[in-house]
């Protein structure tokens, strides 16, 4: 009899699993809370790895403190330290911004020979094809002649700097001739006050040792995978300096500082 309920059990378990997986809306791009926001300082996690993985299994983004550079793929979330080395990042560590959906190919393109420039213009190229307002994640596999990234040393409690003030750590590092994979965001012109517009990447080499956020790079040879997407949901920090923050600023040169300035 106890074997009887148990075996009950075990199939009940097994059918709601599978519902649950079957009602997962894997057409959305999830947002935790801005990217202005953390320009400003809002650095304290508000979702656990384990939770983010929830809602996408490919994505950037980073961590509390801004503890290095995140970059999600096959449904594993990597740190890249300051040193631009990777690890692989416990379920339990907080995420105070990112973006991650769950990857399904939509359409691909073949690349060859192109630095960063020229790459976002044959990615824009596809997005004005494909519809210039709608969101989407890209995965560029391929082979590398040199790319160029950086990370940085996270702030510690009370966090009382900016994004811009606290990139002033970061360590930049070039490599060549590597094979690896660019995980990149294209937000539409319309998330100008929620996120940064255009291309955002980061980088996660094969043997995962290396990687971090793209400044540059120059592609040999590889394969652009998109993943097109209409729907977006956003949490907002559930915290009372969140609330306390001043949106009204103009702060479209704090984050082009943060997402393509050099320190060198």
């Amino acid at each position: 009899m106890k074997k009887f309920f148990a075996a009950s059990f075990l199939t009940l378990m097994l059918l709601v699993n599978t519902a649950s997986a079957a009602h997962v809306n894997r057409e959305v791009i999830y947002q935790v809370a801005l990217l202005q926001s953390l320009a400003l300082g809002e650095f304290e996690g508000s979702i656990s790895v384990k939770q983010l993985k929830t809602f996408g299994d490919t994505g950037i983004g980073t961590f509390e403190g801004v503890d290095g550079e995140m970059i999600v793929l096959d449904g594993v979330v990597y740190r890249a330290n300051q040193q631009c080395r990777i690890n692989v990042v416990d379920d339990k560590v907080t995420v105070p911004f990112s973006n991650v959906t769950f990857f399904d190919k939509d359409f691909s393109v073949n690349l060859s020979n192109v630095d960063k420039d020229a790459l976002e213009k044959i990615l824009n190229e596809q997005v004005d094809k494909h519809g210039r307002n709608s969101f989407y994640m890209v995965k560029i596999s391929g082979e590398f002649a040199l790319m160029q990234v950086r990370s940085e040393l996270g702030a510690k409690k009370p966090f009382n700097q900016t994004l811009v003030e606290l990139l002033k750590t970061q360590n930049e590092v070039d490599k060549e001739n590597i094979r690896g994979t660019v995980v990149g965001l294209y937000c539409p012109d319309f998330m100008s006050s929620l996120n940064s517009t255009g291309w955002h990447f980061h980088f996660v080499s094969d043997d995962k040792k290396f990687g971090g956020h793209v400044l540059g790079l120059n592609l040999k040879r590889g394969e652009a995978q998109f993943d097109k997407t209409d729907n977006f949901r956003m949490s907002l920090p559930p915290t009372k300096s969140f609330q306390e923050r001043n949106f009204k600023a103009d702060l479209r040169e704090d984050i082009r500082k943060a997402e393509q300035d050099s320190q060198r």
